[in-house]
């Protein structure tokens, strides 16, 4: 068993310029992700991991009214790109 503890950064990861998305500071080490045209189409959450960072990215779900974890990646511009496509 793992243990995941939050991890605090000074702002939020940068994204690749290939990604229209922009972060939004949310809480310590949470930022949600926002298209161009200001929809929030889920959060990124930095977590440390076995020693390392890993970013997870969550999307709310309206109809449980509970967050949804689609998975862990080693780089915020992977999450923001699965939540882009698991839209």
């Amino acid at each position: 068993m793992s243990a995941l503890i939050e991890t605090r950064t000074s702002g939020a990861p940068p994204l690749e310029s290939r990604t229209r998305m922009r972060l939004v500071a949310a809480a310590p080490s949470l930022w949600r992700v926002v298209e161009p045209g200001g929809r929030v189409i889920g959060h990124l959450q930095e977590v440390a991991q076995a020693g390392s960072i890993r970013f997870r990215a969550r999307r709310y779900n309206p109809a449980a009214h509970v967050f949804r974890d689609l998975g862990d990646f080693w780089n915020a511009d992977d999450a923001v790109e699965c939540l882009a496509f698991a839209r």
